[in-house]
This record gives C-alpha cells, sequence and structure tokens, in this order.
C-alpha cells in the first residue's frame, strides 16, 4: 500500500534497508506504478564510481573540461521524463552532496566544465544500507532525499516471504522443478543474513546442482546452504 501511495506521488523516497533486501527492485516498482512509467529509468551505484568521475556520471561533462573530455550527457539528463535511482547514495562525496542538493531544490545543474545551467524533470530514488549522518552526509540533503522513507525489513522477520520468494526464484530457474516440504522447513529456518540475494542465489545453485530433478528436498540444498553470509553458518547436517 505504502509503494503504491508512494509511486504516485512525485516526491524524493529513501530507501532503507540492509544489503540484498530488494531495494532496486523497490525503486523500480516505484517507477513502474508511477505517471513517469514511460519514461526512462536510471541508476547507478554511488559505491561503485570513483569519487573523480562522480560529479560527471551524475551531471555529465563539456567538451575541454579535463583530458579527453567530450560532451556528454550525465544521468540527471538520461532520466529526463523518468527516474533516477541513486544506490548507495552515502557514498557520494561532500562536493557531490552539495551539487545534488542543488538539482533537488532547484531542479537544475550544469556539466562539469559548463556554465549552463540545465533544467531537470526527474524523480529521484535513493537507498543506503547505512545511516546517512554527520559530517559524512549533509543533513539538508538527507532532509531533502528523505521526504518519502521507506525501511525494507531483513529476510530473517519475514519468513512468510520465504516460501514465496524461493517458490518463485525456482519457477525462474527450472519450471518443472518443487520444493518438498522438507526444504521449505530448511529455508525458513536460515537467517539470510545476505537477504533476498543470498536466498536468490542459493535457488540459482540448487536448481543447477538437482540435475533436473523433479523435486529438490534437503539433500540437494546440503550443497547450497552454506557459510557465504559471513556469519558461520554451518553445512546442514
Amino acid at each position: 500500500m505504502t509503494l503504491t501511495c508512494y509511486a504516485a506521488a512525485d516526491e524524493c523516497v529513501l530507501i532503507r534497508g540492509e544489503t540484498g533486501t530488494g531495494k532496486d527492485l523497490a525503486a523500480y516498482e516505484l517507477h513502474r506504478l508511477s505517471k513517469r512509467r514511460d519514461g526512462p529509468f536510471r541508476s547507478i551505484n554511488c559505491a561503485a564510481i570513483p569519487e573523480t568521475l562522480a560529479d560527471s556520471e551524475l551531471f555529465g561533462t563539456t567538451k575541454g573540461a579535463f583530458t579527453g573530455a567530450v560532451d556528454k550527457p550525465g544521468l540527471f539528463e538520461a532520466a529526463r521524463g523518468g527516474t533516477l535511482f541513486l544506490d548507495e547514495v552515502g557514498e557520494l562525496s561532500p562536493p557531490i552532496q552539495a551539487k545534488l542538493l542543488r538539482a533537488i531544490e532547484n531542479k537544475e545543474g550544469s556539466r562539469l566544465g559548463s556554465l549552463k545551467t540545465m533544467r531537470y524533470d526527474v524523480r529521484l530514488v535513493c537507498a543506503a544500507n547505512a545511516p546517512l549522518e554527520p559530517p559524512a552526509f549533509r543533513q539538508d540533503l538527507f532532509h531533502r532525499i528523505s521526504v518519502l522513507p521507506i525501511a525494507m525489513p531483513p529476510l530473517r522477520v519475514r519468513d512468510g516471504d520465504v516460501e514465496l520468494l524461493a517458490r518463485a526464484f525456482l519457477r525462474a530457474e527450472a519450471p518443472e522443478a518443487r520444493l518438498s516440504s522438507e526444504a521449505i522447513a530448511e529455508l525458513k529456518a536460515r537467517p539470510w543474513y545476505g537477504n533476498v540475494r543470498e536466498l536468490k542465489n542459493c535457488i540459482k545453485r540448487a536448481a543447477v546442482l538437482s540435475f533436473g530433478a523433479a523435486a529438490i528436498g534437503r539433500e540437494e540444498l546440503r550443497e547450497c546452504l552454506d557459510a557465504a553470509d559471513g556469519a558461520g553458518q554451518r553445512y546442514l547436517s
């Protein structure tokens, strides 16, 4: 219900939750259900881009701005009329945070190396898996991006979702296969510190290792439920 209501608005959304809880999927659903659904959906993982490239990636470059620079639109331009998703927004440097704040407040900005101001028509959705606190993150920017907050709970407190997600993932990997009741019980008993991403990868491995079996049971999961969550999980015994 919250997602549908938020999608109908055009304010900034901040999605918070542990890694693997599906923040990117929630962001896309906000776009798909919004009035901007026919526009582009652009996304970037702010933790994956070097600080020196963040400005050009988000706001574009002008030819001659630096050695080898060419005229290139940034994501704010590429997402015009649609939605821009900034994953791990807390990783942006203070100078980029200041430029992002201006883009949100005034709906405008400029390419790196240019004095020309461009208007932005973008719905911004951000995500973070850690608290956005000073001095690392500007509080005025935090209040701008969190007009509509969404909390993504970890999978370990949503055991009712485990079975639904596991069966959906298995249908995508092996439509003819099914999970036994024993397998479902084992999946529900796991804490899933890697959340939805860990569950999805587990089902993918189970589908591969089952060698086309019609049913995937506890034994087939033995090699899939491992210590990948980093919390010392033991193999099933």
